[in-house]
């Protein structure tokens, strides 16, 4: 089973990375498979990359739904 976290882009680093806060952990991931992001927008994190943008709404759904499972 893979899972993906939503975080949310914090800042736009150097040669494909972004600074992302997933749920107040901040960390580092590529973002080499996603074009135009900004800081502000929402991504699916799997295994250290974005691999997918996501809208608010998708974001805060994922969060109730592991605030329920945990």
């Amino acid at each position: 089973m893979c899972v993906g976290l939503s975080a949310k882009v914090v800042k736009i680093k150097d040669k494909g990375t972004v600074l992302v806060d997933a749920s107040g952990a901040k960390r580092e991931v590529a973002a080499s498979l996603l074009d135009h992001l900004e800081p502000g927008d929402y991504v699916m994190v799997h295994a250290g990359t974005a691999i997918a943008k996501i809208t608010d709404d998708d974001h805060h759904e994922t969060e109730n739904l592991l605030d329920h499972l945990l």
